[in-house]
């Protein structure tokens, strides 16, 4: 009887709270990621025909996740699962800042530089990096975009800081 405390039950027997917490959490934030995609493509063209407009595959996708998310909170509410986790902050705030330093340093430090520091600033997320390896791979990865977006794709993106050039 003591385990009952805190739970309300309705005339089913049934307990009056969520069951899977953590699902139902997720699946609402992935909802809310679906609407925000939703929102930011509402101004993309969609469908012309048989052919894609721009805005078809983005408005597609998000509205892919939007049932996917609603599936999972559904099953949060009726299905037992985790209970909340406490959220650790680091990882994704500093893969946060290591997207907005990507978007602000391309122009002015070419690929190659902010490629190289926008994944060690990546890897500070994690207190477990190994620093070589994480120099080594970050190297190794922007050598690979170094050569697929501008030969392999034709992308026009600088490839070395401005004042090199």
């Amino acid at each position: 009887m003591s385990e009952d405390i805190g739970r309300r039950r309705d005339d089913s027997g049934r307990s009056g709270r969520v069951q899977g917490p953590q699902d139902l959490v997720g699946g609402l934030v992935l909802m809310g990621v679906a609407l925000f995609a939703l929102w930011a493509a509402r101004d993309l063209g969609g469908m012309r025909g048989i052919s894609f407009g721009p805005g078809t595959a983005p408005r597609l996708f998000a509205g892919l996740l939007l049932l996917l998310g609603g599936a999972i909170a559904l099953g949060g509410l009726l299905k037992p699962g985790a209970a909340l986790q406490r959220f650790g902050i680091r990882g994704p705030l500093f893969v946060t800042v290591a997207i907005v330093l990507f978007a602000v340093a391309i122009r002015p430090l070419g690929l190659i530089l902010t490629g190289i520091l926008t994944f060690l600033v990546a890897a500070m997320g994690s207190p477990e990096t190994r620093w070589i390896e994480a120099v080594v791979v970050g190297v190794l990865l922007t050598l690979a975009c170094a050569v697929l977006f501008p030969y392999v794709l034709g992308l026009p993106l600088p490839m070395l800081p401005r004042f090199m050039q």
